[in-house]
């Protein structure tokens, strides 16, 4: 690094710029924490000009925190904007202010602030949004802080959301060559997503799922929307509280331990709720008449046979994530990916029917009927080290069987050197026959053989190999909405959560123009009398704009702004404390040459 050079970071984030604040929070505090005290975040909106950026970053570092401990004075070093200059020498002195007192230091203190912080802690500027700042501002402040680089050590990172080409695109050659440019690379947003769907849903140690459509919904706005992770996390929030809201029977979505302790205190109501759930009513049809009885009729029998029921769902999950895992091992290698090349992809097929039913499935298992040895050798350990790490007891068993096909694919190995040799020792006994009959009887007996050609020992083996993964599948991969009591775990409502993550103000107008307590729930008598007040106020509102409507163009344009006047003014009405006694209101209308105005007065009894 050159002499005048500053150290700086290219940042690249991605275009999920929704995430970016919560990265550079982060950031910022795991540098706070390790090795310097003086960071400070801008941003492009903040900083129109050079003076506003210094004055923006000047306010942030000295009304940083620095170790109030180490230092003799309590003050700690609060410097007053009002009283100091903004600019970089005013910035270079205090630094050196600050530095002297810290040298000051009695050598206890010194030792434990210096494991902390580095000798000559930097001062760190992060530009969170560099593409939104102008040319001017960056090409200013980077040549005003190149030339005091020996008095104020500076770090520069730079958040970009785009390509770090948008460095030289913004910044000239002579203004460039001043940074001493380090790239790092982000993760992208799907590897985050990824993460995410693998440590919440694809796990057994939560008790609450999303169903396929819920899921499909939060995938995607994800992916054709924002890319934002963290209202990925907020959408399943959202599913969360929505469940444990709407559903009565939420309460035994818990963990194994507390299955049959919350199962024991249901209520007589909480036990019909139990009764009326579909997939239970399809469980009592398939049982005998006299299990039909004790289960529609005996509390205590109903109670026992839920917590069978929801244990058993309990280890559906865990034989199901690893059986996923596994399939999906074989399906992300195969060409053009028929099941998807991410987990998750799998996951929504596996959820929203019998995923062996798809035509992807079957030209998936087409697919892996023609997997050389090699990967398939890869795949099978892949899969034991997956059940053999898992949690489901029934894989012992399973995870035996493919050791067994490992070992049958290195026998093959020696049985395929010696048929090598068997070939070329009958190649040689071809050439040494010089009789033209034998030969042509030969030659005749190879063509049939070759048209008539059996499967090798392989090719019965991979065929073995696949057949046997797609048992598994057919076994463990039923989608959960045919397992009992599904309804507990599983939220499964799609339209709820469009209706609260997707806007649709039309829609939202109408409904708060027609049925305003829909947003406010007030349901009570006196609603009544308030209800038929507004809508009197409504009327005469639809018929003014009707006859503004009809008359001239610049009266006409009033049909939008009267109805969103009227929604407004039922907010107001209903949000009153004296709803419970409805105030009279009276309603003037000033009709001018070119306008209509409104106003109300509310009459006291």
């Amino acid at each position: 690094m050159k002499f005048r050079e500053i150290p700086t970071a290219a940042l690249v984030l991605g275009v999920n710029v929704t995430d970016h604040d919560l990265t550079f929070r982060g950031l910022s505090d795991v540098l706070q924490d390790n090795i310097t005290p003086y960071v400070a975040l801008l941003e492009a909106k903040d900083c129109p000009g050079i003076k506003n950026l210094m004055q923006k970053l000047m306010g942030q570092l000295m009304n940083c925190d620095i170790d109030v401990d180490s230092l003799e004075d309590e003050d700690c070093v609060q410097v007053s904007q009002n009283r100091i200059r903004c600019s970089m020498s005013s910035l270079i002195s205090w630094y050196e202010s600050i530095k002297k007192k810290t040298d000051s230091e009695t050598p206890s203190k010194k030792r434990n602030s210096s494991s902390r912080y580095w000798q000559s802690p930097p001062v760190v500027v992060i530009f969170k949004d560099m593409e939104s700042f102008t040319t001017k501002v960056l090409q200013d402040f980077i040549v005003i802080s190149s030339q005091h680089i020996h008095e104020l050590p500076l770090v520069l990172i730079f958040g970009i959301a785009t390509s770090p080409m948008i460095i030289h695109r913004l910044l000239p050659h002579s203004v460039s060559s001043l940074l001493c440019i380090e790239l790092f690379q982000s993760l992208s947003c799907k590897e985050h997503l990824s993460t995410i769907i693998d440590k919440l849903l694809l796990t057994s140690r939560f008790p609450f799922k999303l169903g396929a459509k819920v899921l499909q919904v939060l995938i995607n706005i994800f992916l054709y929307h924002d890319f934002s992770v963290q209202n990925f996390i907020k959408g399943f929030q959202l599913c969360i509280v929505e469940h444990f809201y709407s559903q009565p029977l939420s309460v035994l979505c818990c963990q194994v331990a507390d299955i049959k302790k919350r199962t024991y205190s249901l209520s007589h109501d909480q036990c019909e709720n139990i009764r009326r759930l579909p997939s239970f009513r399809r469980y009592v049809e398939k049982q005998e008449s006299g299990k039909q009885v004790a289960l529609l009729t005996n509390d205590s029998f109903l109670k026992e046979e839920t917590a069978k029921l929801l244990e058993d769902l309990h280890v559906y999950h865990e034989n199901y994530v690893s059986i996923l895992r596994c399939l999906h091992v074989f399906t992300s290698s195969l060409p053009k990916y028929p099941l998807g090349k991410q987990i998750r992809e799998l996951h929504c097929a596996c959820l929203e029917n019998r995923v062996w039913e798809t035509e992807e499935y079957e030209s998936s298992l087409q697919l892996a009927r023609m997997l050389n040895k090699t990967d398939l050798v890869n795949m099978l350990q892949q899969c034991v080290e997956i059940l053999m790490s898992s949690s489901g007891r029934e894989f012992d068993k399973t995870a035996e069987k493919l050791k067994e096909f490992l070992t049958q694919f290195q026998n093959l190995e020696a049985e395929a050197s010696q048929e090598r040799d068997v070939s070329v020792s009958s190649q040689k006994e071809l050439q040494k026959k010089t009789d033209l009959y034998h030969l042509q009887k030969t030659l005749l007996e190879m063509k049939e053989s070759r048209r008539s050609k059996k499967l090798t020992k392989f090719e019965m083996l991979r065929f073995e190999v696949v057949d046997y993964i797609d048992s598994l599948v057919r076994k463990y991969l039923v989608p959960a909405e045919d397992r009992t009591l599904h309804e507990i775990v599983y939220f499964n409502t799609a339209s709820v959560l469009r209706g609260h993550l997707n806007a649709a103000p039309r829609t939202a107008l109408h409904t708060a123009l027609n049925n305003p307590h829909w947003y406010l729930k007030l349901f009570c008598r006196e609603l009544a009398s308030a209800d038929k007040q507004l809508g009197t106020l409504f009327k005469e509102l639809g018929n003014l704009s009707c006859e503004g409507n009809s008359g001239k163009s610049s009266v006409g344009g009033t049909h939008f702004s009267v109805h969103a006047l009227a929604m407004i003014f039922s907010f107001f009405i209903y949000s009153r404390k004296e709803i419970l006694s409805p105030t009279p209101i009276r309603m003037t209308v000033h009709r001018e040459k070119s306008s209509v105005c409104y106003s109300f007065q509310t009459l006291s009894y």
